[in-house]
């Protein structure tokens, strides 16, 4: 068996998060006086942590001297209203239903704030996915690119690196999997086109979850 596990990025892979996201950087935008941003922008905006959303959102970004007070306050409303009108895309869970059937390991790694992280996974994945692991700087565990938190992953699930997917939606999740030198799977429901993928070297990309369900369990029984 080649892939024991697979290790999914968050948003925009098993979470369309992009409706929660915009409005909260809205609300503190609006609430420190700033024009807010569209969802297109913040679509573009997402993929390498809330300190970096924030700081593309904001006005002159870390120059601005609210900079501090905007991301606080964004961190913490943000982890109390992650789940308003967030859900996993179609398919996501009859996938993971199929995988955990076929022995697959399944893990979480985001660039998400690992509480927002743990309690989406706890209300939608409890039952699929045991290792979730969100932004934890302040421990020394490097964001994506980065491979910590992917290094972190494969170690709580117990298994070589060298039987890990990686699956993710954008040119931060290619880098990723490319930094820990696993086998990345691309996904077309999510942040990103088809074009931005391949421009950013993806080599596998799949339409849809039963595409991706198809590509492990076929290359798992090729490689039995």
């Amino acid at each position: 068996m080649r892939y024991h596990a697979v290790i999914f990025d968050l948003d925009g892979t098993l979470l369309n998060t992009l409706e929660d996201l915009t409005d909260g950087v809205n609300h503190v935008l609006a609430q420190f006086g700033y024009p807010v941003r569209t969802q297109a922008e913040i679509k573009r905006f997402v993929g390498n942590g809330i300190r970096q959303l924030i700081r593309l959102a904001l006005p002159n970004g870390e120059s601005n001297p609210d900079f501090a007070k905007v991301f606080s306050a964004f961190s913490e409303y943000y982890t109390a209203h992650c789940n308003l009108k967030t859900g996993p895309y179609e398919g996501i869970l009859p996938m993971l239903s199929r995988l955990q059937e076929c022995g697959v390991r399944l893990a979480i790694v985001s660039n998400k704030n690992h509480a927002a992280v743990n309690r989406l996974c706890s209300i939608y994945f409890q039952n699929f996915i045991s290792v979730a692991i969100g932004e934890n700087e302040p421990m020394g565990i490097r964001k994506k690119p980065a491979p910590d938190s992917v290094f972190a992953a494969i170690q709580a699930l117990q298994v070589p690196a060298s039987d890990c997917l990686y699956v993710g939606d954008s040119e931060v999740d290619v880098q990723t999997a490319k930094n820990a030198n696993l086998d990345c799977a691309s996904v077309l429901w999510g942040f990103r086109s088809r074009s931005e993928l391949l421009a950013a070297g993806a080599d596998k990309l799949f339409n849809n979850p039963s595409e991706l369900t198809e590509f492990v369990l076929k290359t798992d029984i090729l490689n039995v």
